[in-house]
């Protein structure tokens, strides 16, 4: 059996752990340790919509003003021959119109961004079927690990693209204008002149005083932060010598109470004594906890049972500082049975509890 497991260890190990096992003493058992790889948290800032402005159209500002203007120009008035008369029309600018703005918006499009949220690893799987030519009693003794890559992983961001910024289109304003009549004197009066004084008139026009303009605000970009795995140290393997007997399974003397999955007081004494200690002594390695059940009862609820208590066990042991990790649970049900009482069978109650056990041993990472 021994030399069984050493052969095992050399198919687990491979090549990359070659000549640590040939440094071995047959007779001996030996444990693979692995060390996992390492990871770290790193966050990336991923824009997902660009900095843009939005404008705003201040419209033109105009005032209406009285202006006086002179409608008729000073002249002489004779007493004999009166002064002939005559007329122009003079134009002015009756009113300005400032510049029309529009505002065309910033336009954007649809944009992503792929980032690698957990990178390339690999890890040891072991084989579902052991080869034919298992010598061991037990075929979990002769299967093969297998170091299998695990590909990275990507997580893509949708994004925001600015395809044009925000511009202003301005028409040019125009202007409105007016005219008045001015009297003027064609002939002056002849023989006595008689002075005839100017004429005004007020008129009222619109002004521009400030023209259109537009204001500018600034939208801040927007950022979102994306978490990823950064290796930090590769991890290894290793092997280390163990108690044979660990390797097996080994009784653990817990008394469950029918149909419980509780652990008593003197039940977390007895892993204390037995599990705590192979788990300190064999630092690194992990450890499978198998629980069974006799055939009374369906196996549906055996199977349930058996679960809950390694489960039961394992928990207690992680409340105790050990590392997930380093622990497998596992049900067995009434799938195990060390003896015939298996259903439809008459046996004892002393036969039906050899069947009804909980045990460990010591598995290779």
């Amino acid at each position: 059996m021994k030399k069984v497991l050493f052969f095992v260890a050399l198919a687990f190990g491979g090549s990359a752990m070659a000549q640590d096992v040939a440094t071995q003493e047959v007779g001996k058992c030996y444990k693979r340790c692995t060390t996992p790889d390492v990871f770290s948290n790193q966050d990336v800032t991923v824009q997902t919509k660009p900095a843009y402005k939005v404008l705003k159209v201040v419209p033109a500002n105009y005032e209406t003003v009285t202006e006086k203007v002179l409608v008729k120009e000073a002249s002489k008035k004779l007493k004999v021959v009166p002064a002939v008369w005559g007329t122009k029309t003079v134009s002015y600018t009756k009113s300005v119109t400032g510049s029309t703005l529009k505002v065309v918006p910033a336009t954007f499009a649809n944009g992503s961004q792929t980032v690698e949220v957990k990178p390339e690893s690999a890890r040891w799987e072991m084989t579902d079927v052991p080869p034919s030519e298992c010598q061991s009693a037990d075929p979990n003794d002769c299967r093969y690990m297998c170091y299998k890559a695990i590909p990275a992983e990507y997580k893509t961001i949708a994004t925001k693209e600015l395809a044009s910024d925000a511009s202003v289109q301005s028409t040019p304003g125009g202007q409105a204008t007016g005219t008045y009549t001015v009297k003027i004197v064609t002939t002056p009066a002849k023989v006595e002149e008689v002075p005839v004084p100017e004429e005004y008139s007020t008129i009222k026009k619109t002004v521009l005083v400030k023209d259109a303009y537009t204001t500018e605000e600034v939208i801040p970009a927007v950022f979102t932060t994306v978490s990823k795995q950064v290796l930090v140290t590769k991890g290894g393997t290793s092997l280390k010598e163990v108690d044979c007997k660990l390797v097996t399974y080994n009784a653990l003397p817990i008394n469950w109470n029918s149909g419980s999955a509780t652990l008593t007081s003197a039940a977390k004494n007895i892993i204390d004594t037995h599990l705590m200690k192979a788990l300190n002594d064999n630092p690194g390695s992990k450890m499978e906890i198998a629980s069974h059940t006799d055939s009374r009862g369906s196996k549906t609820s055996n199977q349930a049972l058996s679960e809950r208590r390694a489960k039961a066990v394992a928990d207690y042991l992680i409340s105790k500082g050990v590392n997930s990790s380093r622990l497998v649970a596992n049900g067995y049900g009434e799938t195990r049975l060390k003896n015939r009482c298996k259903d439809g069978v008459s046996c004892t109650e002393e036969q039906h509890a050899v069947n009804r056990r909980t045990e460990f041993r010591i598995i290779n990472n």
